[in-house]
Parts: C-alpha cells; sequence; structure tokens
C-alpha cells in the first residue's frame, strides 16, 4: 500500500555513525508531510495542502541545502559531515531519496488525490479531455486573456538562448520551417501572473496554463510546423557566498546579493517524463546543468505548490473546519474597555504567557504594540524584526508610534533568507518615518523575538517586554504553534534593554540576569543545564529533561544528551523537523526518546524544561539545538518562573508527549515509524479545544 511506503523513513545509511545526516533527515521530514497528504483522516482539499507544502519545501530545500552542497563540491571541498559523507557522497544519497520521493508524490496525486477530487467534482483535465464547447471556449479565453502576454524566443544565430528566472515555468519548443529537416527551438515563459489553473465555464473542470498554452502553441510560429511544446521549470541556488566582513554598507551588500542570487547556477531541471530525448538535452546543453544528476522528471504536473489555488476554493465539505483563535482569558476585558483598564495595567498584575495560534496573535502581541504607539505615557519602543508580512500592521503601529513622537528603534534582520527584498523595503520605509534603524551584525543574523515598551508612570520609568518564540508576523501567527510571555518584569526588562543596547551600539555586556543570550551565554548555560540533570541523576536519580523544538543538529548539545542518558537522565524531545541525534540505542542513547508531531498547524514554539531535582526550570525563545542558533546568530531564550505559567507548559509538553494522532516516533536505526494505533484528536484538537473554554 502507498501509504506503507511513508510509515518508515529511513535517514540513516550507516547505522554506526553516532550521528544522522542532517539532509537526509530532512527529506525524511518532508516524506512525513507527505504522509499526510495520503492519511484519508484528513479533508480531501486538506490533504492535497499536505502534498503542496511538501512539493514547496522541497524546492527550498534545492535552492539553500542542495544549492549548498553544490557550492561546496565545486570548491573542492572534501571535508566530511558528522556522519562521514563528503559533500559528493552526500548528493549522491539525496538524489536517490528525492527520486523516490516524486515518485511517490506523483503516484499519490495521479492514483488517489486526483480521482477523488473528480468524485467531489473537482477535476484536472487535460486538453484532450475537454469537449467541443470547453474547446471553443479554451481557444477564446487564450486569444484573448493569454496570448498578449506571451513572447516567444527563438534561440539560434543571432538569438542566444533566455535567462530562465528561478522557479519559473516555461515551455521548450521544437518548431520546423516547410522544407527543413533540421528543427529550431524556442522557449516560451508561461505568465506567473496569470492563475495557474483554468477553470473551465461549463464544466466543474480545471486545466493547467502550460497546458492550454501547448495546446494553442502554433499561433505563436505562423508558418511552421510545431513538433513539440514540453514545460519546463528550474531552481537556482540561493546558498550564494557572502563576504559580510569585506562591506563597507551591510545593506548595499545584501542588496548586491540579492542582484547575484537571480543570476545563480541551476540546481535543479525538472521537465515531465514525456518530453523528447532531442529537447531534453537542448536544455541541458542551454542551461548548463549536469544531466546525470540536475535532471528530475516526473509524470505529474510540475510546480505542484501551485495546488493551493484549490486549497482556496469555496468547498467547506473538502476543507478542514476554520479555526478562530480566542482572546487570552486576563485580556477579554478590553473587549468592553471595562473600567478603563488598559493592556499595561493587566500585565502589572503578573506575567502572561500566550499561546498562538489558540490564542489571538491580535488581541495579544498587537494590542501591546498598538497601545504603546498611541498611549501618551510611552516614551520608547525597540523592536526586532526577523520575518513579518507584506502588509504588516507592526510596521503601521510603528510608523505611527514614530508620528506620534515616540523613540522608536527597530533592528531589522535584513539577511533574513528569502526575506531580504522584503526587509530592505521595511528598513527604507521606516528610516523614511524617522525611525532608527539597524540592519545586524557582520557574521551574525538577529533572530530573536523581543520587544521593549518604555513608559513613564506615576511612580517612575517601568518597563514592558514581549519575548516570543515566533516572528512578528501576522499571517504566520495564524498557522504556527508559537509561545510569547508579556512581563514587567524587572530584572528581565533591565537584560531585553541591555540586549537592545548590544543589537544598536558598541556593548559587549554579558552580565544577563535571566536572558539566556546566543552567541554570549546561552550555549554554555544549556550546557551547565544538562550537566546539573547529569549530577542530580547521580544523587538523587531524577534527572528529566523535556525539550520542544524545530531541529536539533549541534554536535556539543548532542554528546551531553548522550552522556546525561549514559547515567541514566530521562529525556524527551519532541522536534518537528531534521534530528541528528540517534535515539534508543544501548550504552548510548536508551533513555533518549524523539517524535515528531505534523498536523495543520506548523509546529514552531521551543520549549526547553529541565527537573532540577523538583523545581523545575522552564525557557521560551527563539532558539533551536543548532549550531547556527547557538554560535552564529544573536538568540534569546527567557526563563518562565511563575508557577501557574510553569504548569501550563507542562500541559503543553504532556499533551504533546501523549499525542499519538499526529507523531511519528524515530527509531535507533534511523526510521520514522507513525504512532499506532491513531488515537484521540491529536494535541493540536486538544488545544484548540482547551483555549477554546470560556
Amino acid at each position: 500500500m502507498l501509504v506503507e511506503t511513508h510509515t518508515r523513513t529511513a535517514v540513516g545509511e550507516d547505522e554506526t555513525n553516532r550521528f544522522f545526516n542532517r539532509e537526509l533527515s530532512w527529506l525524511a521530514f518532508n516524506r512525513r508531510v507527505l504522509e499526510e497528504a495520503a492519511g484519508r483522516h484528513h479533508p480531501l482539499l486538506e490533504r492535497l495542502n499536505f502534498l503542496a507544502i511538501s512539493a514547496s519545501n522541497l524546492d527550498e530545500f534545492f535552492m539553500k541545502r542542495i544549492g549548498g552542497l553544490q557550492r561546496q563540491q565545486a570548491a573542492g571541498v572534501t571535508r566530511l559531515s558528522n556522519d562521514g559523507l563528503s559533500p559528493t557522497g552526500q548528493l549522491e544519497i539525496l538524489r536517490r531519496h528525492i527520486l523516490d520521493m516524486i515518485d511517490v508524490k506523483s503516484r499519490l496525486l495521479g492514483n488517489k488525490i486526483l480521482p477523488e477530487l473528480k468524485k467531489k467534482g473537482i477535476n484536472l483535465v487535460s486538453c484532450k479531455d475537454v469537449n467541443t464547447s470547453g474547446r471553443i471556449w479554451l481557444k477564446k479565453h487564450f486569444e484573448n486573456a493569454i496570448l498578449p502576454v506571451l513572447t516567444p524566443l527563438g534561440v539560434g544565430p543571432g538569438q542566444p538562448f533566455p535567462f530562465i528566472s528561478h522557479l519559473s515555468m516555461s515551455l521548450g519548443v521544437r518548431v520546423v520551417a516547410p522544407g527543413e529537416k533540421s528543427p529550431r527551438f524556442a522557449r516560451v515563459k508561461v505568465p506567473p501572473n496569470l492563475p495557474r489553473w483554468i477553470a473551465l465555464p461549463d464544466e466543474r473542470a480545471y486545466i493547467a496554463l502550460e497546458d492550454v498554452i501547448a495546446e494553442h502553441i502554433a499561433r505563436l510560429f505562423p508558418g511552421m510546423d510545431v513538433i513539440e511544446a514540453s514545460p519546463f521549470r528550474v531552481t537556482r541556488n540561493a546558498d550564494v557566498e557572502r563576504h559580510e566582513e569585506e562591506a563597507d554598507d551591510l545593506l548595499e551588500a545584501i542588496e548586491a546579493e540579492l542582484r547575484s542570487r537571480k543570476f545563480a547556477p541551476i540546481v535543479r531541471l525538472e521537465c515531465r517524463d514525456s518530453i523528447s530525448e532531442k529537447l531534453l538535452n537542448w536544455l541541458i546543453v542551454e542551461l548548463e546543468v549536469n544531466g546525470e544528476t540536475d535532471v528530475y522528471q516526473s509524470s505529474a504536473p510540475l510546480g505542484l505548490a501551485d495546488l493551493r489555488q484549490f486549497v482556496k476554493l469555496d468547498r467547506p465539505d473538502l476543507q478542514i473546519e476554520p479555526h478562530s483563535p480566542k482572546p487570552h482569558p486576563a485580556l477579554r476585558s478590553l473587549d468592553s474597555n471595562s473600567g478603563g483598564r488598559n493592556i499595561f495595567d493587566i500585565i502589572r498584575q503578573g506575567d502572561l504567557l500566550v499561546h498562538h495560534p489558540y490564542q489571538s496573535f491580535t488581541t495579544t502581541v498587537m494590542e501591546l504594540l498598538r497601545s504603546a504607539a498611541i498611549d501618551p505615557q510611552v516614551l520608547a519602543i525597540k523592536q526586532t524584526l526577523y520575518r513579518t508580512a507584506s502588509n504588516s500592521p507592526i510596521i503601521t503601529a510603528l510608523l505611527k508610534a514614530a508620528e506620534n513622537g515616540k523613540e522608536v528603534n527597530v533592528q531589522v534582520e535584513i539577511k533574513a533568507r528569502f526575506d531580504e527584498a522584503n526587509n530592505i523595503e521595511w528598513v527604507r520605509t521606516l528610516e523614511k518615518a524617522g525611525v532608527h534603524v539597524t540592519y545586524g551584525f557582520i557574521g551574525l543574523k538577529t533572530h530573536s523575538k523581543t520587544m521593549l515598551i518604555v513608559r513613564n508612570e506615576a511612580d517612575g520609568i517601568r518597563r514592558y517586554a514581549h519575548l516570543g518564540t515566533g516572528n512578528y508576523h501576522t499571517g504566520t501567527a495564524r498557522l504556527y504553534t508559537d509561545l510569547g510571555l508579556l512581563t514587567c518584569d524587572a530584572d528581565l526588562c533591565q537584560d531585553i534593554s541591555d540586549l537592545f543596547n548590544y543589537l544598536t551600539g558598541h556593548s559587549r555586556f554579558k552580565n544577563y540576569k535571566k536572558l539566556l543570550v546566543a552567541p554570549i551565554n546561552m550555549r554554555s548555560r544549556f550546557l551547565d543545564m544538562i550537566r546539573r540533570e547529569m549530577e542530580n541523576q547521580r544523587i538523587y536519580q531524577n534527572g528529566r529533561i523535556v525539550a520542544k523544538m524545530n531541529q536539533l543538529e549541534d554536535p556539543e548539545i548532542i554528546e551531553a544528551l548522550y552522556e546525561a542518558s549514559g547515567i541514566g537522565v530521562k529525556i524527551d524531545l519532541i522536534v518537528r523537523g531534521f534530528v541528528c541525534l540517534r535515539p534508543g540505542i544501548k550504552g548510548l542513547s536508551e533513555n533518549i526518546r524523539v517524535k515528531s508531531i505534523i498536523g495543520r498547524f506548523l509546529e514552531h514554539s521551543r520549549v526547553y524544561r529541565f527537573e532540577n531535582n523538583g523545581k523545575p526550570e522552564f525557557y521560551i525563545g527563539s532558539a533551536d539545538w543548532m549550531s547556527r542558533n547557538l554560535d552564529n546568530r544573536v538568540e534569546a531564550m527567557t526563563p518562565i518562573q511563575s508557577r501557574s505559567l510553569q504548569k501550563e507548559l507542562d500541559f503543553i509538553l504532556n499533551t504533546c508527549m501523549k499525542d499519538r494522532a499526529l507523531s511519528w516516533q524515530l527509531q535507533p536505526e534511523g526510521s520514522y515509524v507513525h504512532c499506532r494505533p491513531r488515537r484521540g484528536k491529536g494535541s493540536q484538537n486538544r488545544f484548540i479545544g482547551h483555549y477554546s473554554k470560556p
């Protein structure tokens, strides 16, 4: 059965290694996403959504990880990964796994999902399946809405092969003039600003834009005989070498990088398996790709991330029930402005923990920022921005604050991968409004999620802060699970103030009272807490660590966890993505369990719990246990000290650990096995119910 091919996805080629390969582990994560597309327990369009997500994930994997390995290979790098593989060795193994994933995805779409969609009145068809009236309508639609946008580009003497942009869809075309034997080649770009799937008016059917263009391609080459028109798609390397230390202006350096990325080498050529050998060989030569390693053919349509167009159809019978985030109980009184109280009054009564998307981002974090922007008692706002929405209310509030005379300081990370252009635009918008903007450090990314508000109150200056696990992004706040702390704790706010001085000035402050800050004290503090659990295990036999994160890769942390496991410390790890640690191996990691949760929301929160001999310590924040987070980024983790909030975090962690509906367990040899049987509604639905209570 198709599903069974997914339930065990290996991530380790050599079981003698102490570490799993990072890239193979990531592919195993994407196979778990693909498994959700096969799951009949999901509504049909939700399954299609998972398929689109897995395709989008794979696009990014080629841009970042395959691109990086190819750059190392071209540079002659022979350095081995943690599991003993060279860049060339990794690329060979990854290609085998990716080809298998493409095959699984094609069969899942063609044999399972599309036939079931057809039964529900959503039919993806080819031109040959369209009846006479549909063909007449398509021809007219092509002439009026598509043809004017198209530009055929022939290739030959005086006509060089055109530039093919990243992730764009094109048609490779072979034509021949009457009386000639040798075909000529051309390229037609499929317009990215037109709907990818065209709805036919008289049938509940959709047809791909590139198929419509191919069907009418002769209209672009009058007087020529069309031999073939076949779609292809290229992916370019986004792992462009960066020389920040040589840059006089970091903003200009990143803009230059974006320009160079546009023309970066191609790392993948995708085409349909129906393409002719002659057309494929022509593309291989002209695009300067390796036909043995860089070409990926499929029976399915290219660019399956575009299937998201169908997820947005008005078909509630085929979709997951919409979720509306609920207000935080402590802030519900703000809806009616009861007694004139504001959010600052409520935070002064005690720290608040907010859990998105179950609790509203708009009425918590956004409310704090909006209130600060218009409150006459607020003197200053300081904030980090890593990613934010295109039409961001965060930016609107910061601009309003500057307009109202507040001192506004924003650290915008212009090196955030794939958001550089968006962030540069926000930098210029904020600077024009008088906001003081800094761009980050040479060699470091600012990834912390922190906001500080300075307010003049009757008893003096008081600071309020938000520190979270997710970006200040109103879109992802509805799709990602994240946690945030709202507080006016004096010591913590002083730490955050010192952190901002470090970000914006020449401060070398290191003596944080409460915060864990990377790359300053976070690694050492985490290692100290792991060692403390080891000591407690030796003395009291109660060593215990529970951690939830996105990825786990750092060798030093992994070795410390192995050592802790070796003396009996019980360790539970909830890791959504890739994991380089091998769990459950006798004499190495028999006390470590690793699980992954894949559901409707992307698990993004980072929570770390250390038992501490019955006085547990909890931390939430922006950092995974990865070398990049601990050494090459500015990260912040805050302790959660309120006993009531600690109980809430215990509830969250315990609910995740008990989940048997959405969970996969990592096995010692590297496979992921779905928890069987599926029981209950899963942790995400439990949280929806929990936070919906009055």
